[in-house]
Formats: structure tokens, C-alpha cells, sequence
């Protein structure tokens, strides 16, 4: 500052940041008068936009005015028309001209129709029928509304417009017709319906409503057949698809729509099914199923065969597109007890499919349905609709595939009601469809062929889907409640007359067996290529995955029959020529690695259906496991169990392992005693040494090197599977299942479940065989499988034959006078038990015998021994992976267990055997052994296995894989003394005897007097 002035210097920046500043805020002004002459403009613009509507509207409102008076001076002269065509809309005007035409009459409309103007009334007349369509949609309780659907059924209605419109009736009628049905007369008369509540249906209009969704129908058919599609298509998609159409509607209009449906026409809707099943939403889709069950089943008998199969590919096309449970009410659940006959107690995969469904089905929302549509969708499954489809399709083939379409549609929409269904195809048919499908449709499919990839995918083969699909759920589902002896009574066997017979001949399901087994092998191998988790089957909405499913539960139970009593041709189940089975099980092994967890601990449990995923080959091995040999088979689980060991048994020095291992005392006499109270909390999985105590209380000699456990499993499996202890009943054929008593549900008793499956688990662990017999429906139990009638005959022959008598007993079931209750005695005592809730209430009818017979089935095969199977399968899931397990059925999984029930191969056993002692191949003695031996029967060849190996079967690769090795070591010269075994270690000692006849006789002394253990 100055010191005489008070004037501020200008303070100059030599760095220039002045003129940067300067030049910014220079910017920063053109910036703001840019958007200032812009906002000027805009407001400027706006101005003359709103100044231009506001003159619009005023001349149009002067118009409006204008064309009313027109109107007003010449109500239903050709100006009046006209204005008020031009008008539009106009509610009070419209409502005025339909009011002075009712008033006028016929007379009004014969006046132009005969006159020189009838071309330019028509135009106009037409145009107004649009608007007083519009006005009834808007406004359907208003009072107008009356006058305009009479206005309207004198221009559309082929019996009122004779009079108003005379003697060109036809021809303007149908003229009239056309223009509004291209117009939205559906739409519109929809929206009007759909605006008037269920409880207003006294309305006065609605009597004059209805009858016009029906006039365009009479127009048109048969004259224009392009516009009657148009039509009829319009009224499914439209008004068919409004809730609860049947209750908006007073009888009267109800009886006239019903009456002039032309169902017997349907057959015209074949082009446009595909279009409405896919063109609405899920709960129009939903409606239109609810009232066609409403107004078609009546009508059955008296349909046309076409317009009958036109009608059931629309409801199952529809279906097909809804997601699973949509026609399920919200309270459903609890109904889904009668699926759960089938599937509870099964494998996860049958968990894993319901949370699939319920998963599906959540991600396209189902809507919530009125009380009133749920009742009328329950009349779909029921035996009474089912059974009247079935008889009005028996007389025309032709309406077969749409029979199977719609029933294969309802079982995947409506799953908790597929064996409602089912069963009542069953027994309504007799087998006939079954028969029918096969020899009709499958049989020269072209699906099914050997290399039938490319096949399957072909859209042209869409049609041939649906009834191969249906008959695979439906002779899956018949073979739950047929007997071995219905099964092969179609094949070779004389049978007595009228006795029940197999559909099917074997030979016809040995074709059908290898078809299907083409088809499956080809999902689970081409899983990449074809997508099964999203990928659909042509022409239908079920997913590869579905498709796979249903196959393999056919190929299982057919599979089953066939191993229990072969009927098919050596090889029949292989795929040997698809695949290189060496480098299949060398892939397979590898992939399962991945399932390995990196630490010890519990193996990762993966479904059957998630196998099929995330490998192709643990997919094939877990479901049609037979599709591969078994000796292959029996290799990859040998193969997993030496990774599985891999990983709980690290490379370590042997001493070090001993150190390691776990012991146990166990006493003499006391084996499965001590054996539980040692081991049944022990990670079997690693070595277990065990140390004899012997009746005097002294340890007995030697180190444990394996064979002393194999003795130790020996003793305590004669102990622990004696029937005298409570925990294990015997069928006739000797094989076990556990006890169903209350005292083998105890928790002490389930404790012992849970040990025995462990020791079981740890035998197949080892590769130790163990001579114990199992019952077949309690190894199903084993691999995740379920039991039905033809298992039940090992159990309790008796009741297979009630049940049998049942099923086939030509009278009226409720003459015998059974429930849905089951006796069940204990000690004396009786109870009884319901089968389902409330079943002593529920007979036993000829609709409901065969959900009767499965329930009684899975009450005894299976809830009788819920909790001991489950115990005993926990503990043996705890040695062996589940999933190795599945690679087998019943009867490999016993000859894995305990060796091969076949002859004795006496050459294997000597290539296989070694010597000890001053024994060789061809010392005097030993040549003899063998001579003398050739020259037992199989009886006794049995005999003197078990004598020194303590099972009478081989092993099921042969003698090479006994572990140990089958051994001979002298015994001495004494040929006084008895031959002795040492089964721990599979060692017979042998005394030289120089007589042929004295070692025969010896040898069987020995082997049938059960002297001769040697513990040294």
C-alpha cells in the first residue's frame, strides 16, 4: 500500500497465473451464455408446442361439438354414423345411438341393408361395432352395456341377423364377424368377463355375452375354415385362459356355452397348438388346463376320434410347458406320501430329484390358485377321469399317442400324482397298452439304434418321444407290483388259464432292454455334447436329464429280473464294442480321484445324478453299471480302494505301520464281544493287529501280519450273524436281513448295526471273503435301491401270494374286506398298523389295490428295517464309498462279499497254490492230493475250501486273488494224524500219506468232522 494513499497496488504474477486464471474464467463465461441461449430457445420452442396443441384442442373440441350436433340431428341416418364414428369414444353418444337402434328394430338396419347406401352402412356399422366392443370391455356393469350386446347380437348372431339384416343375412354377417374377430372381439369380451367378479354373475349382460364368444364359430365353420381356426384359436388363448370361467357364468349361460363349443371340431386347433402353448404365461396356461377339464371330459364319448386327440396334445402340450408343480395346491406336499412309497429310503439321487423339481419350479413363479380352480384341476389324476379317457381311446388307435402324450405330461407336471396315475393305466389296460405302445409305436422307432447320437437330437423324431417315454414310466411303474412268475410267464413256460401274463414276451424286452440301453449309454457318454442339464428333448420341454433318469430306473428293474433268473443272451448288457474297456478303467480310476479329499477324512458323497455330470464314466458305473463287465468293474473298485489307501496310509516303513496300527485282546469265545468293545470307534482303515486270548487266559503266540485278523473276522462273523442273538432273522433260503423286532431298534442294538457294517466294510476294504449270505432286498438296501412285491417272496412267501391273489382277483376287491392297516405281532402281541393316514378307514378298492400292494411291500422290505438298515449302512459308508458300491447290483455285491457260487476250477487252484515244507509241484504226496481231489464231487470240493480258507466259494477273479495264496506245507509222517488248516493264512497241513486211499480218506474226515484247526 502507498504510504499517502489508501489506493491498492495491482499486484502482477511474473509466472503467468493471471492469464491462466483469466483464460479459465473466459471459458467458463461462453460456457454460461451458450446454455442461456439455449434455455432462451428451448422456452421459445416449448411456447409454440403448447400454443399449437392448445389451438389443436380447441379445434378439435370444436369439431368434436360440431360432429355431435351432425350427430344429434340424424341419430341413425348414414351422417349420424358417420360423426359418431368419427367422434369415437364418446360414452354418452354411443350409449344414445345403441339405445335409438334397439328402439327402432329390425326395420333400422333392412332399410340400408336394401337401399343404394348398404356399401357405406356396412363400413360404418362395422367400425361402430368396435366401439361398442370397447365400451362393454371398459365398462361391463354399466347400464349402456345392456343395449350395446343386444346391438351386437343382432349384427353377429347368424339366427338375429336373418332378421335385421334379411336376405344378404349371410354374407353381412360373416362380413361383420370377420372384421371385429381381427379386431379384438376375444381380447375384448375376455376383458369384459374378466372385469365382472364371480359373485356378480346375475348380471344382465352376461346372458347377452356369452353367446357372442360363440357366434364367430357358427359363422364360419364349415364355410371359412382359415377364419373358424382363427376363431376358435382366439377363444382358447383368450377366454379359456380367464380364472375360473365356469363360475363367472349363470347356468343358463353355462348350458349355452357348453352346448355350442364345437369340441367335435377341435381337430381344426392342430396347427395352433405349438402357438398357444407357448404364446401365455404360466397361470393363463394354468386356467386353460383348469377349464378344459371343466367342459371337456363330459363330452368324451361323443368326440371324434381327431378332435379327441387334437384336444389331448393341446392339454399335454400346454403341461408340457408349465414348470414341475404348477397344478400342485400350495398344501400339496403331504399328498406327495404316495410317490414317497417309491422313493423313500432311496438313494440321494431320489432327494437330489425332488430338490430339483422344487428348485425347477421355483424359478418360474407359480402363481397362487383359487380354492375352487385347484378342485378342478384335481379331477385330472383322479381313477374316474382316467379311466373314462381310457375307454372313450379304446376303440381308435389313432389316439393312442395323444393318450400317452397326456398322461406323460400330467406324471412330469403333477410328479406326487404319476402313480395315481399309473397304477389306474395298469389295471384299467391290463397290460394292453403297454403291449399296444411297444408293438405299435417303440418297436420300429428309429430311436434306440446302436449309434443313435445323431438320432436323438433330430427334431424329425420328435413324435416318437412321447409314447416311448410314457412307456417307460408305465411298465417300470407295473413291474413294482409283478411277480417273478407274471414276469416270465410270457416266455417259454406253459401257464393255466386266465392266469396273469407278462405284456410283454422276454424276447420283446430283451429288444426293448438293448434299445433303452443304447439310448442311456449314449446321454451318460455323450454328456458334453448333448447337455443333459439344459439341452431338451425335440419337441418336448423334459430335459435330457429326465430322459436318462427314466431309462435307467427301466434298465435297473429290468436288469434286476435278469440277474436273479438270466433270460438275455450272453453280452446283451455290454457296450464292449462303444468302448475300449481298458482305457475306460483306467480314466474311470482317475476320475474318481478327484472325489478324494486332500486329507483323511470323510469321502465326498456325490449322487448318481451328480456323477453322470462330472463324469461320464463314474456316471455309466453308478447307474448302468452293467453296461460294463463286471470283472472290469471289480478291478476299478480294487483300483479305488488302493487310492483310497493311498491317502489314509502315507508312505511309511513297515515298522512304523505296526507301530501305527490298532490293537485289540480279544478272547476266545468272546470274539464279537471284546471285537465291539475295542473296535467301534477304531479307524479301521488303518492296520488292525489282533492278539488272541486263549481259554486259560494266556496270550496266544505269533505276530499279526493279517491272517490273525481274518481269523478275528472269521469268529466274529459266526457270532455276530447267529440268528439266536437277536439282531438277524433268516429267510428259507438261509440268507440274512436284520431283525424288524423292537429290540433291534434300541440304540444299543443300532450300535451293533453300525459295528457290523464297519467290520463288513473293512473285509471288503481288505479283499477278505466272508461266508455270509445276505438277503437280496437288504443288499439293495446297500446300494440305495428299493424293494417292491418281487423281493417280497424272500421274505414272507405267504404274503407274496395274498398279495398276488389280490392284484389278479377278478371280484371286487371290498368283498375281502380290506384296509390300508397291516398286523404286526411281537411276542404274542398284535398290533396293527395304518398303511397311510387314517387307512383303517380306507378300503381296499379295484382303483386302489395296487397303491395296497406297494405299500404293504415297502412296509415290510423297507420301514420294518428303516433304522437298522441305516445304522448298518452308516457304519459301512464309513469303510466304503458309497458310489464304489453302486457299481454293483445284489448279487455281485454277494459274490464280492463272500466269492463266486460256482464250481470250483481246480486247474485255477493248483496254478495258484504254493508249498511249504519238504512239499514241491510234484512230490508224490502232493500228486496225489490232487488226483484224490479231481475225484471229488462240487459238495465236497466246497468242503474242503472252507476247511482251509473258512469260505466254500472262490474268489469271484479267481484263485489268484485269494490273499493270502492257497498253501500245501507237510505236516509230517505220521499217517495217523488228521489233516489240519490254518485258515488265517488259507494253509492246509498236509501229513505224508503214501496211500491214495488213506488221504481221501483223511482229507474227508478232516473236512466234515470240523476237527483239525490248527492255531499253530
Amino acid at each position: 500500500m502507498h504510504p499517502f494513499t489508501q489506493e491498492k497496488r495491482r499486484k502482477i504474477n511474473l509466472g503467468g497465473a493471471t492469464s491462466v486464471a483469466s483464460q479459465t474464467d473466459i471459458l467458463h463465461s461462453a460456457k454460461a451464455r451458450r446454455s442461456e441461449r439455449e434455455e432462451i430457445r428451448r422456452r421459445h420452442e416449448s411456447a409454440i408446442c403448447i400454443q399449437s396443441h392448445w389451438r389443436s384442442f380447441q379445434k378439435y373440441r370444436a369439431v368434436r361439438q360440431q360432429l355431435s350436433r351432425v350427430f344429434q340431428e340424424d341419430v341413425l341416418g348414414l351422417n349420424g354414423m358417420r360423426a359418431l364414428v368419427l367422434v369415437g369414444s364418446d360414452d354418452l353418444l354411443l350409449a344414445q345411438w345403441s339405445e335409438a337402434v334397439v328402439r327402432a328394430g329390425d326395420g333400422w338396419s333392412l332399410h340400408y341393408v336394401n337401399g343404394p347406401d348398404s356399401s357405406h352402412w356396412i363400413v360404418l356399422v362395422r367400425q361402430l361395432s368396435i366401439l361398442l366392443l370397447h365400451s362393454v370391455a371398459n365398462s361391463p356393469r354399466a347400464t349402456a352395456s345392456f343395449n350395446h350386446l343386444r346391438v351386437l347380437d343382432s349384427l353377429l348372431s347368424p339366427t338375429s341377423s336373418a332378421r335385421s339384416l334379411g336376405e344378404r343375412s349371410e354374407d353381412l354377417c360373416t362380413n361383420i364377424t370377420l372384421y371385429v374377430t381381427r379386431r379384438g372381439l376375444y381380447p375384448l369380451l375376455a376383458k369384459a368377463l374378466n372385469d365382472i367378479p364371480a359373485e356378480d354373475k346375475n348380471l344382465p349382460s352376461i346372458p347377452l355375452l356369452v353367446p357372442l364368444l360363440t357366434y364367430p364359430l357358427r359363422t364360419f365353420n364349415p364355410s371359412h375354415p382359415e377364419s373358424f381356426l382363427d376363431a376358435y384359436t382366439l377363444l382358447i388363448q383368450h377366454v379359456f385362459s380367464l380364472p375360473l370361467l365356469p363360475n363367472r357364468l349363470p347356468l343358463a349361460s353355462l348350458t349355452h356355452l357348453s352346448a355350442n363349443l364345437p369340441l367335435s371340431a377341435a381337430s381344426v386347433l392342430s396347427p395352433s397348438i405349438p402357438q398357444l402353448a407357448t404364446a401365455l404365461g404360466v397361470e393363463a396356461k394354468v386356467h386353460i388346463i383348469a377349464n378344459l377339464a371343466a367342459f371337456v371330459p363330459p363330452r368324451y364319448p361323443s368326440l371324434p376320434p381327431a378332435s379327441l386327440a387334437a384336444l389331448l396334445h393341446l392339454m399335454a402340450n400346454i403341461m408340457g410347458t408349465l414348470p414341475t408343480g404348477a397344478l400342485e395346491p400350495p398344501s400339496s406336499t403331504s399328498n406327495g406320501k404316495h410317490v414317497a412309497i417309491s422313493e423313500s429310503d432311496s438313494d440321494s439321487d431320489s432327494e437330489e430329484l425332488t430338490r430339483a423339481s422344487i428348485s425347477a419350479s421355483t424359478r418360474v413363479p407359480i402363481p397362487r390358485l383359487d380354492e375352487r380352480t385347484l378342485k378342478r384341476l384335481q379331477t385330472l389324476p383322479t381313477t374316474a377321469h382316467i379311466s373314462s379317457l381310457i375307454r372313450a381311446t379304446q376303440s381308435d388307435t389313432s389316439t393312442r399317442v395323444a393318450l400317452c402324450s397326456f398322461f406323460f405330461a400330467l406324471c412330469t407336471v403333477w410328479p406326487s400324482r404319476a402313480d395315481t396315475v399309473l397304477s389306474t393305466v395298469v389295471v384299467s389296460t391290463g397290460g394292453g397298452l403297454v403291449r399296444e405302445l411297444y408293438r405299435g409305436y417303440v418297436r420300429s422307432s428309429p430311436l434306440g439304434g446302436d449309434d443313435s447320437f445323431a438320432t436323438l437330437l433330430d427334431a424329425a423324431h420328435a413324435s416318437s418321444w412321447p409314447p416311448l417315454l410314457f412307456l417307460t414310466d408305465l411298465y417300470t411303474h407295473s413291474l413294482l407290483t409283478m411277480g417273478d412268475d407274471e414276469f416270465f410267464s410270457g416266455f417259454s413256460e406253459p401257464t393255466r388259464a386266465n392266469a396273469p401274463r407278462n405284456p410283454l414276451t422276454l424276447d420283446e424286452i430283451t429288444s426293448l432292454s438293448r434299445k433303452f440301453l443304447n439310448i442311456a449309454f449314449t446321454l451318460f457318454w455323450r454328456e458334453e455334447q448333448i447337455g443333459t442339464q439344459d439341452a431338451q428333448v425335440p419337441g418336448l420341454s423334459i430335459k435330457w436329464d429326465g430322459v436318462r433318469r427314466k431309462l435307467t430306473r427301466f434298465l435297473q428293474a429290468v436288469h434286476t429280473r435278469d440277474s436273479r433268473r438270466p433270460f438275455t443272451p450272453s453280452g446283451h448288457w455290454l457296450v464292449n464294442e462303444r468302448i475300449d474297456i481298458d482305457s475306460f478303467v483306467e480314466v474311470a480310476v482317475g476320475e474318481e480321484e478327484q472325489f478324494v479329499p486332500p486329507v483323511p477324512g470323510p469321502s465326498r458323497r456325490v449322487s448318481k445324478r451328480s456323477l453322470a455330470f462330472l463324469s461320464p464314466r463314474l456316471g455309466v458305473l453308478n447307474n448302468i453299471p452293467f453296461a460294463i463287465p463286471f470283472e472290469a468293474r471289480v478291478n476299478i473298485f480294487r483300483s479305488f480302494v488302493v487310492n483310497d489307501k493311498r491317502n489314509f496310509r502315507p508312505d511309511i516303513r513297515s515298522f512304523e505301520e505296526f507301530r501305527s496300527r490298532t490293537h485289540a485282546t480279544v478272547r476266545r469265545g468272546h470274539v464279537a464281544e471284546d471285537g465291539f468293545d475295542k473296535l467301534a470307534d477304531a479307524n479301521l482303515k488303518r492296520p488292525i493287529g489282533i492278539t488272541f486270548i486263549d481259554q486259560f487266559g494266556e496270550e496266544e503266540m505269533g505276530i499279526d501280519g493279517g491272517g490273525v485278523f481274518k481269523e478275528f473276522l472269521t469268529d466274529l462273523s459266526k457270532e455276530v450273524f447267529d440268528s439266536d442273538r437277536g439282531l438277524w432273522l433268516v429267510n428259507k433260503k438261509n440268507e440274512l436281513y436284520p431283525n424288524h423286532g423292537s429290540y433291534a431298534t434300541e440304540a444299543h442294538s443300532l450300535n451293533w448295526y453300525r459295528f457290523i457294517g464297519r467290520i463288513l466294510g473293512k473285509a471288503l476294504y481288505e479283499g477278505i471273503l466272508v461266508d455270509v449270505a445276505f438277503a437280496g432286498f437288504f443288499l439293495a438296501k446297500w446300494l440305495g435301491k428299493q424293494s417292491f412285491l418281487d423281493d417280497l417272496a424272500s421274505l414272507d412267501p405267504d404274503l407274496y401270494q395274498g398279495l398276488i391273489f389280490l392284484k389278479h382277483y377278478p371280484g371286487n376287491p371290498e368283498d375281502l374286506s380290506l384296509n390300508f392297516t397291516i398286523a404286526d405281532e411281537e411276542f404274542g402281541v398284535a398290533r396293527t398298523i395304518d398303511l397311510k393316514p387314517n387307512g383303517s378307514n380306507i378300503p381296499v378298492t379295484r382303483d386302489n389295490k395296487l397303491e395296497y400292494i406297494l405299500r404293504v411291500s415297502h412296509y415290510r422290505l423297507t420301514k420294518q428295517i428303516k433304522q437298522q438298515s441305516d445304522a448298518f449302512f452308516e457304519g459301512l459308508s464309513d469303510m466304503i464309498d458309497p458310489k464304489w458300491l453302486r457299481m454293483f447290483n445284489q448279487q455281485e455285491l454277494q459274490v464280492l462279499l463272500g466269492g463266486v457260487n460256482t464250481p470250483i476250477d481246480l486247474d485255477d487252484l493248483r496254478r495258484n497254490t504254493n508249498y511249504g515244507g519238504l512239499y514241491g509241484p510234484e512230490e508224490p504226496t502232493i500228486l496225489a492230493f490232487w488226483k484224490v481231489v479231481e475225484g471229488f464231487d462240487a459238495e465236497q470240493r466246497r468242503a474242503l475250501l472252507r476247511f482251509v480258507t473258512s469260505v466254500g466259494r472262490p474268489p469271484l477273479l479267481g484263485f489268484s486273488g485269494l490273499v493270502p495264496k492257497f498253501c500245501i506245507r507237510d505236516a509230517g509222517g505220521d499217517e495217523n494224524r488228521l489233516p489240519t488248516s490254518s485258515t488265517c493264512v488259507n494253509l492246509l497241513k498236509l501229513p505224508r500219506y503214501q496211500s491214495e486211499r488213506v488221504l481221501r480218506r483223511k482229507l474227508l474226515q478232516a473236512v466234515f468232522s470240523g476237527a483239525g484247526f490248527d492255531l499253530s
